[in-house]
């Protein structure tokens, strides 16, 4: 039995239409993402093989997250315990954790109960769950940052560059409802509202707080939140290289030794 001619046109006009359609849906995000500049390159201290976390930015950087970020963004993987790795003192860190408040079990009722947080407790939550970040974010969920530097192509860089990447949409720039404009983030779109403004929080050492400065304060204790042993690894790398060097030595001049008498 021969399929009718008109049957194969359809066949093939619908094959075309679908290949059409994918190649068109594969081209959009991959304009998108060309059309997004690259953040620009940052010189941060834990750069290169040497480089480590610069304390005092962390620890200003955990100011800015406390009193800004912490407000929609959670870091579950991190306790008030670990800040004594941004150098500060227990007794710190416990003053600290004491300003949160974070769920404490049940009372004698069966009731949720909240109370001051302790060293041991992780970071306090912003909200008790996804369904309950996204009623409140307008649908959009806050990422956990306790990888964030980690977990974005171009790390420090890029987080630098969606913080400062804030700016009015060009004319004639479409823009959706409750979404704000941002140089940096693939589309331009951007859920979150600008976070930092100049003078926005007041550090205790008296650095001044402009977006630039808290930005890369930020970036830095983030770096730090996702790389906590970057300063013990580094440190263990060079007494590798060194134990080697010191090996390499102590073998040429072995060999030397014993080979010395023979022709």
């Amino acid at each position: 039995m021969r399929t009718p001619r008109n049957v194969v046109v359809r066949v093939v006009v619908a094959a075309l239409v679908v290949t059409g359609l994918l190649a068109l849906a594969k081209a959009i995000p991959h304009a998108a993402a060309q059309d997004t500049p690259e953040p620009p390159k940052q010189n941060w201290s834990f750069d290169g093989i040497f480089g480590t976390p610069d304390l005092a930015a962390a620890q200003r950087g955990f100011q800015v997250y406390a009193e800004v970020c912490s407000t929609c963004h959670a870091m579950h993987l991190l306790h008030y315990r670990d800040l004594t790795g941004i150098g500060l003192a227990e007794a710190q860190v416990k003053a600290i954790a004491s300003t949160f408040t974070v769920p404490q079990g049940l009372d004698d009722s069966g009731q949720p109960k909240e109370g001051p947080a302790t060293p041991a407790n992780e970071f306090r939550s912003p909200f008790p769950n996804e369904k309950a970040a996204r009623a409140a974010m307008n649908g959009a969920y806050p990422p956990d940052l306790s990888l964030m530097v980690n977990a974005r192509e171009g790390g420090g860089n890029y987080v630098y560059g969606i913080l400062t990447g804030y700016a009015q949409p060009p004319a004639g720039f479409p823009m959706q409802d409750g979404m704000n404009y941002n140089r940096y983030f693939p589309g331009h779109q951007i859920a979150m509202p600008q976070p930092l403004q100049d003078g926005r929080v007041a550090y205790t050492d008296g650095t001044p707080t402009s977006v630039d400065q808290m930005a890369r304060d930020v970036v830095t204790f983030l770096y730090w939140a996702a790389n906590p042993e970057t300063v013990e690894r580094k440190q263990m790398g060079v007494r590798v290289v060194l134990f080697l060097i010191l090996l390499t030595g102590v073998t040429y001049a072995v060999k030397r030794k014993i080979w010395a008498d023979v022709h």
